[in-house]
């Protein structure tokens, strides 16, 4: 494929069009998928690109703008859609969720034509993606269960910041010579490649900000306290260890919640996280137990998100009210585990082992000995607009800014209740903007 014939590009339109911004709400639209209809599918393969047997295609580029001008679309788009771009902020359409449904399915057929096509070509039992599109976990999961492959890997920081990670390889083994030797099932060590704090820089950020806390000399009683707030509902703010690479939070700066709470969706969504109320939350699930919850095969390797599945039929719930339409069927409950099923019983996992994942693994662990389930939320510590949380500081900021209950940072915890009230910044008073009653 050549520029500007580019899936990327492509899908990065359809974010533009529906009111997201591009190179960062893909992900929206991939959520918002489910709740249209692709009517207009056809439209697309008809009049703006060129689909052939291979996963192969050329735009027409008359409907597309972002050559020569500082926009996405054109005129032409908006007459083929029925009308301009939505303005971003402004209130969702049944046309933009039918656009989501269409351009996903759009893409996950050029997804789909490709890996056959590198199969037929290949013959090998593997696959390995990388690429903004690679960050599709819907379009991933297709892949992995209807492609040819036995197995597939993305690497985590799949999109243009993934560069830095190739430029680091291509200097240490093709200019300075070194051998690769691969060991072990993940070597890229979940991905946990960023900063660290002791204890010591953690107690004097925090002395620093005057913070109430406990710290725990011993992990078992931090894990216990931690898993009995998770078990009554309490959303609690965890940073532990390094910093993930890439774009999404595996456990080591991460907002964790109870997913067999009814309420806590929305909760998170629009008191802590203060985005979007159709966004799905991602589940966590240990791994030895993930084909009892989802559909997927025993022992699915999927340790950075990036793979979608549905939950497993008899963790369902019968007669909820699909014939629901639009941001409606949010209010359906589908499953024991709602706060993460999506509306068409979908979600994106992380599934968590012992190997790779150390502490958060036998938190989960305690959760699941405590409550019988193995399946928790994780969703990035950040709110709407911001990086994910380095560093303690950020951490506390972040912390005191929304409604989370509780904050871990390393052996320390903190609880909401117990803190100091303060005279609000001003990135608390952006924040505050999105807040909700």
């Amino acid at each position: 494929m050549r520029f500007p014939h580019s899936l990327g590009l492509l899908y990065s339109a359809f974010t533009y069009f529906t009111g997201f911004r591009v190179n960062s709400g893909e992900y929206k639209l991939m959520g918002l998928a489910p709740f249209g209809q692709p009517v207009y599918k056809d439209l697309i393969l008809k009049k703006l690109i060129d689909l052939k047997a291979d996963g192969s295609f050329r735009m027409d580029m008359r409907y597309f703008g972002f050559c020569e001008t500082d926009v996405m679309t054109n005129a032409r788009f908006d007459a083929l859609f029925g009308g301009p771009p939505r303005p971003a902020e402004s209130a969702l359409t049944q046309r933009e969720m039918d656009i989501a449904a269409s351009i996903q399915e759009v893409t996950e057929e050029i997804m789909l034509r490709s890996a056959r096509h590198a199969h037929k070509l290949t013959g090998c039992r593997n696959l390995v993606m990388a690429g903004g599109v690679a960050l599709n976990a819907v379009g991933n999961g297709r892949v992995l269960r209807e492609g040819p492959f036995e197995d597939i890997w993305i690497q985590p920081a799949a999109g243009d910041a993934g560069g830095a990670l190739g430029a680091a390889l291509l200097v240490w083994y093709q200019l300075l010579g070194n051998q690769r030797e691969p060991r072990g099932r993940d070597m890229q060590r979940a991905s946990l490649l960023g900063p660290a704090y002791d204890a010591e820089v953690t107690r004097t950020t925090l002395d620093a900000a005057g913070a109430k806390y406990k710290r725990f000399d011993d992990e078992a009683s931090l894990i216990e306290a931690v898993a009995d707030l998770i078990a009554s509902e309490h959303v609690v703010g965890y940073m532990a260890g390094r910093m993930e690479f890439g774009p999404r939070a595996l456990g080591s700066r991460s907002i964790i919640g109870d997913a067999r709470s009814r309420r806590m969706q929305s909760v998170m969504n629009l008191k802590i996280k203060f985005r979007e109320s159709f966004r799905p939350f991602a589940p966590c699930v240990l791994r030895e137990h993930v084909h009892e919850y989802f559909d997927a095969r025993p022992g699915l390797d999927s340790p950075y998100m990036l793979i979608v599945a549905d939950v497993h039929p008899s963790k369902r719930l019968p007669g909820n009210g699909d014939a629901a339409e639009g941001l409606d069927r949010l209010k359906q409950i589908r499953s024991v585990i709602p706060a993460i099923t999506h509306v068409d019983y979908s979600a994106r996992l992380q599934t968590v082992d012992a190997e790779r994942h150390g502490r958060f693994y036998r938190l989960m662990q305690r959760f699941h000995q405590r409550t019988g389930c193995p399946v928790i939320i994780n969703t990035s510590f950040n709110v709407r607009s911001e990086p994910i949380v380095c560093s303690p500081e950020d951490a506390y900021r972040c912390f005191m800014a929304t409604n989370m209950d509780a904050l871990v940072i390393a052996d320390f915890l903190l609880l909401k209740s117990e803190q100091p009230k303060r005279e609000r910044s001003e990135t608390d008073k952006y924040l505050a903007q999105f807040q909700l009653d």
